[in-house]
């Protein structure tokens, strides 16, 4: 039997178009792309959240010599918060780079790593992919790898 799977998610032709909330966590995101350690790719990842009480953190990618050792931004800064803000559910990630030609998604391992961190906090997180001046945006991060490993 043949099925098919889609799913509904928001582009936006100009970062202007975004709401001011997802305007500045999105700038946040690109704010974090200045302490990137990316001397291999020299591809800086920033990412940013926004915590239901509002509070917005930062992360960024982190090269190693000794490759795969490093880690990407979302990775890096979801297991901070989920290290030190397990309370405070996250709302929403802002994902950018530099450069920046073409909207930023996630790698792989990310994505399974945000349908992990949705699945523990009991709630969607919605994903805001920008970079060129446009964005893309889901509402649950699990529309963004709808086969995921579950153990």
């Amino acid at each position: 039997m043949k099925t098919r799977h889609t799913f509904d998610y928001d582009h936006y032709d100009s970062l202007a178009d975004l709401s001011e909330a997802d305007r500045e966590l999105v700038a946040q995101a690109e704010r974090a792309t200045a302490s990137a350690h990316a001397p291999y790719s020299h591809f800086c990842v920033g990412a940013a959240v926004r915590l239901r009480s509002g509070r917005v953190l930062r992360g960024s990618n982190v090269e190693s010599e000794v490759f795969p050792a490093g880690l990407c931004a979302e990775r890096s800064l979801l297991f901070y918060v989920a290290s030190n803000f397990a309370d405070d559910p996250v709302e929403t990630l802002a994902i950018a780079s530099r450069p920046s030609e073409r909207e930023c998604y996630p790698c792989g391992q990310c994505r399974q790593a945000l349908v992990d961190f949705e699945r523990r906090q009991g709630s969607p997180m919605r994903v805001v992919m920008s970079g060129g001046g446009t964005a893309s945006a889901v509402a649950s991060a699990a529309l963004l790898l709808p086969f995921t490993f579950i153990l």
